[in-house]
């Protein structure tokens, strides 16, 4: 599965990093391609490119508070939940979207 994210959180600073964190070991070690994006006090870092978004399978967005962007994922499956959801259960979370993505026979 391909994944974009996007984390941020009221401070932009903890759990923005903590979250892209916990998401990225989480989808890596389940065999999942991801890219996340960081919206925090600095900015926007590792900007989700054209393509990703283009080849992605969901959009997840976990945040605190409201994100810019959005409107490049227009047509994609989004998930949107709060970050601390996403520290806590990223796996778990993973493993739910992937069930929900493959038809069951």
């Amino acid at each position: 599965m391909n994944i974009v994210a996007i984390t941020a959180c009221t401070s932009g600073i903890a759990h923005t990093y903590i979250a892209k964190e916990k998401l990225i070991k989480a989808a890596t070690s389940l065999g999942h391609n991801i890219y996340v994006e960081t919206q925090g006090t600095i900015g926007v870092e590792n900007e989700l490119t054209k393509d990703s978004i283009a080849n992605a399978d969901i959009v997840i967005i976990a945040a605190d508070i409201k994100i810019s962007g959005k409107e490049r994922f227009v047509g994609k499956r989004i998930v949107e939940v709060p970050t601390q959801l996403l520290i806590k259960s990223s796996k778990a979370l993973i493993n739910k979207l992937q069930e929900d993505l493959i038809p069951k026979v």
